[in-house]
């Protein structure tokens, strides 16, 4: 596929024009500005002093804060979502992705769903131990819970706080179902406990495929695994005996909604028996970041896939209707969505009977001071 993308080396030193505001490409980040939260009181947008000294901006490093939670499972009502309760181990993620609908979260801590939402990041340093104290408490009930449905749990700073490996720990000692979302081969690290817990029948894992194209990838995903490492992934988690699925998500409308058929075949033939997709979400502040890094990496492209977009939502880029925000509405939303079962039907994804996690094995874990278990 042919996308058009500026040089990496242009786009770190060559200050740029959006829509009348002169900004600078931050090397290895996914939004192009920091723009304010839809809370603040007052917008700061970057302005040209006529010095040039946008060119000169450094690279932003990553700014981890720790924070204590005092509880760790957020639940959900939302009808058209398959789980009822979520971890979250971190607060913005580092990966970048420039259609993450996690971004407005940010503006509720005063910062931007920009740059900061993948620079500022919190560290929920305590997760593991508050999630015990949660599965310890008497009328605590039993359902999957799902990791990475808001922000990555194996983004790149999980190397050093390794959250995530111990609250799979937690879990795995109380045989807790759980499934897990990401973008990054990092999940092979915990593979000795996936492995173990899904011969127990207690984990399912989906690594999220957008695109085959490595540049194009790199430039709306800075941070995350390349695809051919996700598919790399993939694999090694289906030979480890680990249930497996892979989302095409999102799909963009003009820009990545080619690839679907060509990202099925690639991982139909690692053995991967499951797949779904999500059409592009682009909620709040999403909307002009998403235009603003569209216009800026894809400029040829930039008003068909806007227009594309608004067909799917009724005119708008953004529809946030039950039953339809993940899927979409009108004649190309459709289309999409026959071509991706036909493609599915063909390949032989999702033909086997679905077969839900297991709750009978669960047990509770014993905090300090607490009476042991006689059953």
């Amino acid at each position: 596929m042919s996308v058009a993308l500026r040089k990496a080396s242009e786009m770190e030193s060559s200050p740029l024009e959006t829509g009348g505001v002169v900004v600078a490409r931050r090397h290895g980040r996914g939004a192009q500005t920091n723009r304010s939260g839809r809370y603040e009181p007052i917008s700061y947008e970057p302005t040209d002093d006529g010095w040039e000294s946008l060119a000169e901006l450094v690279a932003l490093s990553t700014e981890v804060q720790e924070v204590p939670a005092r509880r760790i499972i957020t639940r959900n009502e939302s009808p058209d979502i398959g789980f009822d309760r979520s971890i979250n181990p971190y607060r913005g993620c580092e990966h970048g992705c420039i259609y993450c609908f996690a971004r407005p979260t940010h503006a509720f801590l005063g910062l931007s769903p920009g740059l900061d939402f993948e620079t500022k990041l919190f560290a929920k340093t305590n997760a593991a131990d508050a999630l015990k104290r949660e599965l310890a408490e008497p009328g605590y009930s039993v359902r999957t819970i799902a990791i990475g449905t808001n922000t990555d749990p194996y983004q790149p700073i999980e190397r050093r706080y390794r959250i995530m490996r111990r609250i799979l720990e937690v879990l795995d000692a109380t045989n807790h179902p759980v499934g897990i979302v990401t973008k990054s081969s990092l999940v092979l690290r915990d593979l000795d406990i996936l492995t173990s817990m899904a011969k127990r029948g207690l984990v399912r894992v989906a690594l999220s495929v957008t695109t085959l194209d490595r540049r194009l990838a790199r430039a709306m995903e800075p941070r995350a695994s390349t695809p051919d490492k996700r598919i790399e992934t993939l694999e090694k988690l289906v030979k480890a005996g680990i249930p497996t699925s892979v989302m095409v998500a999102p799909v963009i409308p003009g820009l990545t909604d080619m690839e679907m058929e060509r990202i099925l075949e690639r991982v139909a033939v690692i053995g991967v028996k499951q797949a779904g997709y999500i059409l592009l979400r682009l909620p709040l502040e999403i909307g002009d970041l998403f235009t603003e890094w569209l216009k800026e990496n894809c400029p040829d492209r930039a008003n068909r896939v806007l227009s594309l977009m608004r067909s799917t939502r009724g005119g708008k880029l953004y529809d946030a209707k039950w039953g339809e925000r993940m899927v979409g509405d009108g004649p190309y939303a459709w289309m999409i969505g026959r071509r991706f079962e036909m493609a599915a039907e063909r390949l032989g994804f999702n033909q086997d009977e679905y077969v839900p996690l297991r709750k009978d094995l669960f047990t509770p874990p014993v905090l300090p001071g607490q009476q042991l278990r006689l059953l």
